[in-house]
Formats: structure tokens, C-alpha cells, sequence
């Protein structure tokens, strides 16, 4: 799967992944080939470009979670600029409260693992999908750690208005770092806006700018104790980091989930520890059809996730079929993880017998 910049899309080409308008309507189904018609029409929809299938690659394989997950980040992005725009000029929302109870409603109280699959973005809609992407973890994981329907309700509320200083900006990179003049400028954009803006709750205005000042505070490492002991800023905090780190950019390689969730295992003065745990329970990472390439120099394929440590898992080597259980000591001395395989799409479609022969 290869990403094409809208004006070199030609007819003929096969779409990656689905297209749908502002209301989760389909538009365009995965393996759909494009029409002059159809390039004209996606033009209008203010797209960078679009995932497009290598000429002999196959449909990539989508779970139903996946297909759900897609059209919703679509849908909801189209209401979230909206709302943050109005905002951001002193006016009244049309439908924040909606969409908040939407993605508590898809996301809150999950009794399983997803797939949070990243979409392009670039800095005209990067402070939309970042936000929208922040409150879908900020859910998921405040579901994983038993908090109320209450405080659920404030944690994604106030991730899809945390960043919302970023729009006064006269450009925002398509990128994870952000320099320390920036940050503060930010900070300042939001909190005051939020304030001009009235009729928000205390917690919330509390909680914004508690996020901000973990937010701000990154470079020089001197959190305060009771910025550590809060669990929804640090919530809202571990969410931003990990997005940013593996948004999809249309410049750069993103940071994959492995290394990003490594890093934010490794910074514990810096994370939160059991909130970090909660994300990790909470969405895949290294599980069954991942592609992975090994400490040994080789590529595999991850047959078995392991429960207990998501970078144990059970992975078949491409060079000669060797079995390695990473959950046993012996083995890691010689072999470990390094990364995933750098492409697009990480899912491949699996024969489950063959999974089962190995496990």
C-alpha cells in the first residue's frame, strides 16, 4: 500500500482504504477503482491524497472493530472542525456534547482490545484528528481503569479541546515535536479561549490546564508531585504522547507502536506508569499477523500474543521457519524484537488453521 498525493491520482487505481463523507456515509469501498469522476469528486473533500494498492497486492484484511474504527475517525472529524472553529472565534458549538457521547458511548467500556489504525494528516487537519484521536484513548483507557461515567465524560471533553490554542497559530508542522516556545504559546491560545468562551465546567478548566503544564513541562523533566498524582491529566498526557508519536505524517516516517510504547515504558519520571499499562491493555500492538523484524538481522511474523508482556510473543521466523518463544529467557539472549516492518498497513490476512498448528 503506497500513499498518492491527490493531484497524481489516475483512473484505474485501487483504493487502500474506504472513503467516507461527513456523516459515515460509504463513499468508496477498499479495492474500488478510481474514475476520472471519482478523482474529481475526492478533490472536493480536501484530501492530501489517499492509500492506494500496489498494482498485484491483495485487499488487506479489516475486522469489523477496524471497519467501525475508520468511519468513525472520518465522521467525527468533520464535526470536530467545526465545533473547535466556532469555538476558537467565540461561538457557541453545535454538537460537542454529542460527540463526546459518542465516543464514550463506542469507546468507554470496551471488553477487548482494538486496532488504533492512524490516518494521514497533515497541518491543516492535524490539531482535528490529534484531538479526536487523544479522546478515544483517553475513553478506552479510563474505561480499562475503572473510572466513573462522570469522569469518563470529562477526560474526552477536555482532550478534544486541550490543544485547541494551536489553531491561533499561523502554522502548525505535521509532526510530534513541538518547540518549547510553541508549547507555551499554546497553552496561553487554549486556556484563554476556553475562559472567553464561559459555561464550561471547573474540573474541566482545572484539568486542561493541568495537561498543558505536563505538556509544557516535558523539556526540563521537573513535574511536581501533584501533577504526577493526577490521573486524568496523566491520561490526557500518556494519549497526546502517543499519538503524536505515531501519527501518520505526510513528510516523515512515524514512530512505530512498538518504539513508542518502549518509550513511554522507559520515561518513568515522565509517564505514569499504570496509566501506560492501560493502554497497553488496551490496544493491539504486537498480536497475531503482525510483521516484526528481529534483533538477529531477520524478519517474522507474531503467531501468539503473549498476555503478560506484549514484546514476548510467540514469532516465526521468514528465513527458516524457526520458532521463537520470546517468553522464555534463553531465547531472548540471542533474539528480541527490534521493531515492526515499515509499511503502510501491518495487517496481513492469516490462514487461522496455520495459526492454530503453531500454537
Amino acid at each position: 500500500m503506497i500513499f498518492v498525493k491527490v493531484d497524481d491520482l489516475k483512473p484505474g487505481m485501487r483504493l487502500g482504504k474506504p472513503i467516507y463523507n461527513k456523516n459515515g456515509v460509504l463513499l468508496y469501498d477498499r479495492d474500488t477503482k478510481l474514475t476520472m469522476q471519482a478523482i474529481y469528486g475526492i478533490k472536493n473533500f480536501r484530501l492530501m491524497g489517499l492509500y492506494i494498492l500496489e498494482p498485484a497486492e491483495p485487499v488487506p484484511p479489516m475486522t469489523e472493530d477496524d471497519i467501525n474504527f475508520e468511519r468513525f475517525q472520518t465522521m467525527a472529524v468533520f464535526s470536530i472542525r467545526e465545533d473547535l472553529d466556532l469555538i476558537a472565534t467565540g461561538k457557541k458549538d453545535k454538537g460537542l456534547d454529542w460527540l463526546c457521547s459518542l465516543v464514550i458511548k463506542n469507546y468507554g467500556d470496551l471488553d477487548r482490545k482494538i486496532n488504533f489504525v492512524q490516518s494521514l494528516r497533515s497541518s491543516e487537519d492535524f490539531v482535528y484528528k490529534h484531538v479526536l484521536n487523544v479522546a478515544i484513548l483517553s475513553a478506552i483507557m479510563g474505561g480499562h481503569m475503572g473510572l466513573s461515567l462522570g469522569r469518563i465524560n470529562t477526560l474526552v471533553k477536555t482532550a478534544i479541546l486541550h490543544d485547541i490554542g494551536a489553531l491561533k497559530l499561523p502554522e502548525l508542522p505535521d509532526n510530534e515535536e513541538v518547540d518549547t516556545q510553541t508549547k507555551e504559546v499554546i497553552k496561553k491560545n487554549t486556556l484563554e479561549i476556553l475562559e472567553q468562551y464561559g459555561g464550561l465546567d471547573e474540573d474541566l478548566l482545572h484539568l486542561t490546564e493541568q495537561m498543558q503544564e505536563l505538556y509544557t513541562r516535558e523539556e526540563d523533566g521537573d513535574i511536581p508531585e501533584g501533577l504526577k498524582a493526577n490521573v486524568n491529566a496523566n491520561i490526557l498526557y500518556v494519549a497526546d504522547a502517543y499519538d503524536r508519536m505515531t501519527a501518520m505524517k505526510s513528510q516523515e516516517e512515524p514512530t512505530s507502536e512498538v518504539k513508542a510504547v518502549r518509550r513511554l515504558l522507559e520515561e518513568e519520571d515522565r509517564y505514569d506508569q499504570k496509566v501506560v499499562n492501560a493502554l497497553i491493555r488496551a490496544i493491539n500492538i504486537l498480536y497475531p499477523g503482525v510483521c516484526v523484524e528481529l534483533t538477529n538481522g531477520e524478519k517474522g511474523l507474531v503467531i501468539a500474543e503473549n498476555e503478560d508482556n506484549i514484546f514476548e510473543p510467540m514469532v516465526l521466523d521468514f528465513h527458516d521457519n524457526t520458532l521463537y518463544d520470546l517468553a522464555r529467557s534463553d531465547i531472548r539472549e540471542t533474539v528480541q524484537i527490534a521493531d515492526v516492518m515499515k509499511t503502510m498497513d501491518n495487517r496481513i490476512k492469516l490462514d487461522p488453521e496455520l495459526l492454530e498448528e503453531y500454537q
